[in-house]
């Protein structure tokens, strides 16, 4: 997830694409005062910020209910998110959370599994969900006047979801079969397993998200409910309602159907802290490719700390666009890869700083491994120099704006503006990060990003995982 900050310093060639976003928004920039009526836990944030309603409320069974107001147009987007991801899972049933967000729509007490999808799509609804490391959520974009609906459906199924052999049996082999396509037999699928379990020896973020054949078979009836009765309750779970309904009305609702869910209360693991790397590691995948790709991750600190939103903005600069530095580097001028990507993958417990090269196919075996050497070089060569030398006021500029583009971007819808007050709350505890990830990164300067740079990106801590062709 992005976020952004204060130099209030603007290009002149943002303030087109801003205020085209903002002309169809409630958000602002600025020093804007809240509209009248706006709820009591509003945010206005002055210098460069965001600004738009939300209210919170905490149920006496636990459950955390955001509440955005947006009558832009008459639509609703509603988002259920459970603090619980595949970090969360026990030893010999890795796969869990994700194989029980697919049980999530196989029916509850009042709606069954075949009737949920139907029900939705006749009512004009959208819906998906998803699992990661530290989450998992669930979502629906409906017409507003399905409110209601859309609430009995959610609470049904938070409180009364059913679990039966066959069910589970059913989407257990569904799950298999996506491991299959979209790890097993997919090269980007086996490299982002690769990086993980390379870079994390303690950590359960090193086990992937969607398990192994084995601990998916490991799952019963039993194990699922379980689960459910843990990690699906009301104090775990964050609910967010956004779009165009009356506030009163959509509370009275939430206690309705909300109100008399039991809480479970959920006792949280702390996970082992990763040692200290002190040399390189490496791994190395053999497949049915035509060229290598390799990854180079280092272990830095987790989503919320200051030094993430500095590596986020040198993220910026060494991969985001044609003219970063290591698109320029190997790309253009050596033209050894097709593609370069570098992102700070920021997560609760931990973050990644990874950098992605996607090499050209070789004519001979012998050129290909030249090829990937010269590649490496040339990336620890970039990695020499922000540890070094400080980055240029214009660069960082640039990739400010950049991020602040697609934080803007991201929030351009209601459903959008969910997302990452949901993102926010579920992360941090706090939904306002939101409003104020913009003036952290406008504070990052050259100096902190070398300081991060010099401490988290050396040699030593770095991770090298590359697939690569079974002849070469």
């Amino acid at each position: 997830m992005a976020q952004i900050n204060r130099s209030l310093v603007l290009s002149f060639c943002l303030v087109p694409l801003i205020a085209s976003i903002l002309f169809s928004t409630e958000r602002a920039f600025a020093r804007k005062p809240l509209p009248p009526g706006a709820p009591d836990d509003a945010i206005s944030v002055s210098g460069l910020g965001i600004q738009f309603p939300v209210e919170k409320e905490i149920l006496e069974n636990g459950l955390t209910v955001l509440y955005m107001p947006d009558h832009s147009a008459p639509l609703v987007s509603y988002h259920t998110w459970f603090k619980v991801g595949s970090k969360d899972e026990k030893k010999g049933v890795t796969g869990i959370a994700h194989l029980f967000e697919h049980m999530m729509f196989k029916g509850s007490k009042k709606y069954s599994g075949d009737q949920f999808d139907l029900l939705l799509q006749s009512n004009g609804a959208t819906n998906n969900a998803f699992t990661t490391q530290d989450y998992t959520g669930y979502y629906i974009n409906a017409p507003a006047s399905k409110l209601e609906l859309l609430m009995d459906i959610e609470s049904d199924r938070m409180a009364t979801l059913k679990i039966d052999k066959g069910a589970l049996d059913s989407e257990r082999e569904v799950v298999k079969e996506e491991k299959r396509y979209r790890v097993d037999d997919n090269p980007m699928g086996l490299l982002w397993q690769g990086i993980f379990s390379t870079v994390f020896k303690q950590h359960p973020y090193a086990s992937p998200v969607i398990g192994t054949m084995e601990d998916l078979n490991n799952v019963t009836p039993e194990i699922a409910q379980s689960f459910h009765r843990v990690y699906y309750s009301p104090s775990n779970a964050v609910v967010v309602l956004a779009g165009d309904f009356d506030l009163g009305q959509a509370k009275q609702l939430v206690k309705k159907y909300y109100g008399p869910i039991p809480k479970q209360e959920v006792v949280r693991v702390t996970h082992p802290k990763e040692p200290k790397q002190t040399s390189p590691r490496s791994t190395f995948i053999k497949k049915d490719v035509q060229a290598w790709t390799m990854a180079i991750s280092y272990p830095v600190p987790e989503a919320g700390t200051p030094e993430s939103y500095a590596l986020d903005l040198l993220a910026a600069v060494l991969g985001r666009g044609q003219s970063s530095r290591l698109n320029k580097r190997i790309v253009y001028k050596d033209q050894a890869a097709t593609s370069v990507g570098v992102s700070n993958n920021s997560l609760q417990d931990a973050g990644l700083f990874q950098i992605f090269v996607t090499l050209k196919p070789a004519e001979t075996p012998r050129k290909a491994q030249a090829q990937f050497l010269s590649a490496q070089r040339a990336v620890y060569g970039e990695m020499w120099r922000p540890r070094h030398l400080k980055i240029s006021e214009q660069e960082l500029e640039r990739a400010r704006n950049q991020i602040l583009a697609s934080q803007i971007e991201g929030l351009k819808t209601v459903h959008g503006k969910a997302e990452a007050i949901a993102s926010a709350e579920i992360m941090f505890g706090d939904y306002r990060r939101v409003f104020t990830d913009l003036d952290r990164y406008m504070k990052v300067t050259p100096k902190e990003i070398q300081q991060a740079a010099a401490q988290y990106l050396s040699p030593e801590r770095s991770n090298l995982v590359v697939v690569r062709p079974k002849g070469d």
